[in-house]
C-alpha cells in the first residue's frame, strides 16, 4: 500500500476535488498508531507529518501537499509540527 503525494497542486486539482469544502482536522505535536478504514484524501494546510505504513517507508507529508492513503492501510504518525489539513472519506 502506498501513499500518493501531489505536491503544491494546482488550482484546477483543488477544484476538481473540492477541498475547500471538506472539514478540517487539527493535531498537536503527537505521535500515534492509525488505521484507514476508508481512503482518504486530504490536502495539508499547515504543519508536518511523517508517516510510516507498517512494513513501508516514511513518507514526510507537509503544508501544501494533496495527500491520498489507501483505504486498510495501517501506519504510525509522528506529527512534528501542528497540523491542520482539509480531508475527506471515500
Amino acid at each position: 500500500m502506498k501513499i500518493e503525494i501531489i505536491h503544491n497542486p494546482d488550482q484546477a486539482t483543488l477544484d476538481q476535488y473540492g477541498c475547500g469544502s471538506w472539514p478540517i482536522w487539527e493535531k498537536e505535536i503527537s505521535r500515534f498508531p492509525w488505521t484507514y478504514d476508508a481512503k482518504e484524501v486530504c490536502l495539508v494546510l499547515e504543519g508536518e507529518v511523517t508517516v510510516t505504513p507498517q512494513n513501508g517507508d516514511a513518507v514526510i507529508i507537509r503544508a501544501g501537499d494533496l495527500v491520498t492513503f489507501p483505504e486498510g492501510m495501517s501506519c504510525e504518525w509522528n506529527v512534528t509540527k501542528p497540523i491542520r489539513k482539509h480531508y475527506n472519506f471515500y
